[in-house]
């Protein structure tokens, strides 16, 4: 596969979860931990198929548990809190503050051994933290004191993300079909903890079964498959870039279907979290 087929594979994970937040929408009520567990359980099964079709199952075996770990708490705890924060905040607001991670991602690898971060990465944070004050703030409305359990939820899923991205740099080289074990064994987790601890409730009606397996299907299933194939035989750098476009994409879709107002807020944050992500980009590219 050339470089340029991979690249263009990964950037489908992009489009596809500008999708995420909409489909979460329309999965409401489903508890967030159960929600986890169908998501994954469809996206795990696609991968079970996949491997068995192309005899992926033999490369299995020789992958460390550490890798199987690793990815299983970086999937679970991301989507955990990101389903928790979208149940709790207004959903364009909440999944913008999410999309801090791919910002953080640029400041944290700048601390890796033999990294730096440069005056760019720093405007860059200053401007993307700015764009998720305005949102937090309220954006001139006043501060929504309910609305904040939902915010600090999504600025932990970014910090789950960006840290699980920069660590995975150390975790060693493993094939693509381990993303289905992941899928199944967040899957797995995801519905012991929710009998534990949340009632059940399935998705309502058909908008929220469709939301649901689309779900599980795009950005909780393919996306992560093919996210997988573009860093690693694509143009990371260019990937990276892209991924940027994610939270104004995503924020473009709510408004678009009506699940949010546009406001000069919204618009204003959106920029700045999307702007200070692309000037931070910019500065490691011209490193």
């Amino acid at each position: 596969m050339s470089s340029t087929r991979a690249t263009a594979i990964g950037f489908i994970a992009v489009l596809l979860w500008a999708l995420l937040a909409l489909f979460t929408v329309g999965s409401a009520p489903t508890p967030p931990l159960l929600l986890n567990a169908i998501c994954f359980a469809i996206g795990g099964t696609i991968g079970l198929i996949w491997t068995g079709m192309t005899g992926g199952f033999s490369r299995l075996r020789a992958v460390p548990l550490r890798v199987y770990i690793f990815g299983t708490v970086g999937l679970f705890g991301y989507h955990a809190l990101y389903f928790s924060a979208l149940r709790l905040a207004p959903a364009a607001e909440a999944g913008l503050i999410a999309y801090l991670w791919p910002l953080l991602i640029v400041l944290f690898s700048g601390l890796l051994p033999g990294e730096s971060l440069k005056s760019g990465h720093i405007l860059g944070a200053i401007i993307g933290f700015l764009g998720a004050a305005l949102i937090i703030g309220g954006g001139g409305a006043g501060f929504d004191p309910d609305a904040l359990p939902g915010y600090l939820l999504a600025l932990g899923c970014a910090l789950m993300w960006s840290s699980y991205s920069v660590l995975s740099r150390h975790i060693g080289d493993a094939p693509t079909e381990t993303v289905a074990i992941f899928c199944v064994a967040t899957a797995i987790l995801s519905a012991l903890l929710h009998l534990a601890t949340e009632q059940t409730v399935w998705p309502q009606g058909g908008i929220g079964w469709a939301s649901t397996i689309a779900l599980g299907l795009g950005p909780v299933g393919l996306a992560f498959y093919v996210w997988d194939i573009g860093v690693k035989r694509g143009d990371i750098q260019l990937l990276g870039v892209a991924s940027y476009a994610a939270p104004l994409l995503s924020t473009l879709v709510l408004v678009g279907v009506g699940v949010a107002q546009p406001s000069w807020a919204l618009a204003i944050s959106a920029l700045l979290i999307t702007g200070g992500a692309a000037l931070a980009a910019r500065a490691s590219l011209n490193s």
